[in-house]
C-alpha cells in the first residue's frame, strides 16, 4: 500500500499538467514501476471500495477472445460500444485470433503457456495487443471507429512480458496510460489475477 501512496504523491508532486481528449486534463509523470510480489499475498489495494468480481469478469471476457459487451457482465464499456455491443477488434481478438498475413490466426495466449510449459527459459515469453492496423483514429468518435473496422479506444495494457527466474514466474505489463487515483487499484488486482491465471494454465 506505501509504494502505491507514494506513486500518488509522486503524481501530486511531480506530475505535468497535460490536456487529454476527454478535456478533463491529467497530471502526468512517464516511466515509473510498480512491483508486487504475489508470493507474500494478493496485494488487494483498500484506498476505495474495489469490486473484484468486476475484475475477474472482465478479464475471462478477454481472454475469451470476445469484442462485445454482451458477453460481459459489467457496463464498463457500455460507452464505445455500438448498439450491437461490438467495440471493434479490442483486447479479446489480439490476445486470441491476431491476424496473420496468411489470413490464420495466432492465440497469443496459447503462445505463451506454451513456451512457460515448454521453453520456460525463453526470453521471447509476451503478448501485446498494439496491434497498429486496427488503432482508432484520434480524429474519429470510438463509435465511428468501430464502424470502420477499428478499435473504439486503443489499449491501455498494451504489452505483458513473462520470465521464469528461480523457478518462479514474473509478469510485467507495460501500460500506455493509468488513470492512478480512480483506475489503478481496479487495474493492480486485474493484472495480479492474469498472473494468477496464466500461472494457473501453466501448473
Amino acid at each position: 500500500m506505501k509504494q502505491y501512496l507514494d506513486l500518488l504523491n509522486d503524481v501530486m508532486t511531480n506530475g505535468e499538467v497535460k490536456e487529454d481528449r476527454t478535456g478533463t486534463g491529467t497530471r502526468s509523470v512517464f516511466g515509473r514501476q510498480y512491483r508486487v510480489d504475489l508470493s507474500k499475498g494478493f496485494p488487494l489495494l483498500t484506498t476505495k471500495k474495489v469490486f473484484f468480481k468486476a475484475v475477474v469478469n472482465e478479464l475471462l471476457w478477454f481472454l475469451s477472445g470476445s469484442t462485445n459487451i454482451n458477453d460481459l457482465d459489467a457496463k464498463i464499456w457500455n460507452e464505445w460500444a455500438l448498439e450491437d455491443g461490438s467495440l471493434g477488434p479490442v483486447y479479446g481478438k489480439q490476445w486470441t485470433a491476431w491476424e496473420a498475413k496468411d489470413g490464420s490466426t495466432i492465440n497469443q495466449v496459447d503462445y505463451v503457456v506454451d513456451l512457460l510449459k515448454n521453453n520456460p527459459s525463453s526470453r521471447r515469453i509476451l503478448f501485446h495487443g498494439w496491434n497498429v492496423e486496427y488503432l482508432p483514429d484520434e480524429k474519429l468518435t470510438p463509435h465511428e471507429n468501430v464502424k470502420q473496422g477499428k478499435m473504439a479506444l486503443p489499449p491501455c495494457h498494451l504489452l505483458y512480458q513473462f520470465q521464469v527466474i528461480n523457478n518462479k514466474l514474473n509478469l510485467m505489463c507495460t501500460i500506455r496510460s493509468n488513470d492512478l487515483f480512480l483506475g489503478h487499484p481496479y487495474f493492480c488486482d486485474y493484472q495480479n489475477a492474469t498472473h494468477a491465471r496464466i500461472g494457473g494454465y501453466v501448473h
